[in-house]
């Protein structure tokens, strides 16, 4: 298992923003992250289109090729979830930074920004960085399929010893 491992993709998912109210004056939200076969979950937040998760889900990455989506449901009792609009993003160039193997590069030094595009979720410019001898990047989606809502998402990088690696 752990030969075809890459590494470990730690998604902070940070905050929903403006979300659709899918019960009769709010939602309660939570999040489904996918990749490949992989599907993690957040907690529910009750009563909240503004959720703050600050939740750490970690991905297994063997492609870095593949996207990761992302989900948002309203939790309901009684009935199926209701559907609050998706997203997924990229990983490439995430990925083409930390290969470049940076060290000594002063604390909050953006290596690269990732401009919202037609082809992607982007809501903003996404800045990749370095942060504490760590690359990192803040990414805001714009959910599809969906009147509004915006989920906000820090990446982080783990290196897996004995995994194949980038």
């Amino acid at each position: 298992m752990v030969e075809h491992l890459l590494g470990l993709l730690r998604v902070k998912v940070v905050r929903g923003v403006n979300l659709a109210i899918r019960d009769l004056r709010s939602s309660d939200p939570y999040v489904v992250l996918r990749m490949g076969k992989q599907k993690l979950k957040t907690k529910v937040i009750r009563k909240n289109v503004n959720p703050e998760w600050n939740e750490e889900l970690t991905l297994s990455v063997e492609d870095c090729s593949l996207p990761v989506r992302l989900e948002v449901y309203d939790k309901d009792t009684f009935s199926l979830d209701d559907p609050m609009g998706n997203a997924e993003f990229d990983i490439q160039p995430f990925v083409e930074v930390l290969k470049m193997n940076l060290a000594n590069v002063p604390n909050g030094t953006v290596i690269t920004k990732v401009s919202p595009t037609r082809q992607n979720c982007l809501a903003e410019e996404s800045p990749i960085y370095w942060s504490d001898g760590k690359v990192i990047q803040d990414l805001v989606l714009r959910l599809r399929n969906v009147e509004c809502g915006e989920i906000e998402l820090q990446l982080r990088w783990v290196n897996v010893p004995g995994s194949k690696g980038l």
